[in-house]
């Protein structure tokens, strides 16, 4: 395995393939990712230790996406039993992937805890169940416990970003695998970044044709219906993306023969 640093435009291409893969198979990928979250919402409903649980899952569950997408890319049809790859190859495999969980899991949990230290004490503004305020958004940007949060996480996210993959199909140790994730997505930093700034334009796109067709069809209920399925809709397709960051970030020695 040796790292492979791509242009700053694959950001983009990474972007478009992924959505061009779960168009291809747009109920398996969209049926897949759907099992995960009803998983993780059943599991939210134990205090305290289903969210830890939800968490540690999350690696396993990334690794199955992938290797869907990857199925999908090959023109196969992707089985429900991919979403649970990560605990199919033999003991060892699993046990560095729940390994590998539960380090992603402690991470959050840091991140959260140090947000919500940083957090200040603000009275709870009473809005209608569903609407937003301007008070309640500006309050939510100008908390400082959000932006240390979200700045803490970018390096987390990094490090976990290829890891799940290295460690299933490349055999590299759950510590190793973080190591070697931050340093690919350092080293291609570029694309990354046109592929975070591609999906930001394209949820915003989404959001902007959400809100014609809300005004021209029927105001704010048709809106309600239309956003839970619109969100993992493009959930999905991000999610199916992510396999193709990691095939273009590492090549082994049989890719150098071919």
């Amino acid at each position: 395995m040796k790292l492979h640093i791509v242009p700053a435009r694959t950001g983009f291409q990474w972007v478009k393939l992924g959505a061009k893969t779960f168009f291809r198979q747009p109920l398996a990928m969209g049926g897949l990712f759907f099992m995960f979250m009803a998983a993780v919402s059943v599991l939210s409903l134990i205090p305290l230790l289903g969210t830890l649980i939800s968490l540690a899952l999350v690696p396993a569950a990334t690794l199955g996406l992938m290797a869907a997408s990857r199925e999908a890319e090959q023109g196969r049809f992707p089985m429900p039993t991919l979403l649970v790859t990560a605990f199919r190859s033999g003991p060892a495999n699993t046990r560095s992937i729940l390994v590998l969980g539960a380090m992603y899991a402690a991470a959050l949990m840091l991140v959260f805890g140090v947000g919500a230290l940083l957090a200040p004490d603000v009275p709870a503004i009473e809005m209608p169940e569903g609407e937003v305020s301007p008070e309640r958004v500006r309050a939510m940007f100008n908390n400082p416990g959000l932006w240390v949060a979200l700045v803490l996480y970018v390096p987390v996210l990094m490090a976990f970003w290829h890891a799940p993959a290295l460690v299933h199909w490349y055999g590299v140790s759950p510590f190793k695998s973080l190591f070697f994730s931050l340093m690919a997505c350092w080293a291609n930093k570029g694309a990354m970044l046109l592929y975070s700034l591609g999906w930001m334009a394209v949820i915003m796109m989404a959001g902007v044709v959400m809100n014609l067709l809300a005004v021209l069809l029927g105001g704010a209920a048709l809106l309600n219906i239309v956003l839970y399925p619109m969100v993992l809709l493009l959930a999905a397709m991000f999610h199916t993306s992510i396999w193709f960051t990691v095939r273009d970030s590492f090549v082994t020695q049989e890719d150098r023969a071919a």
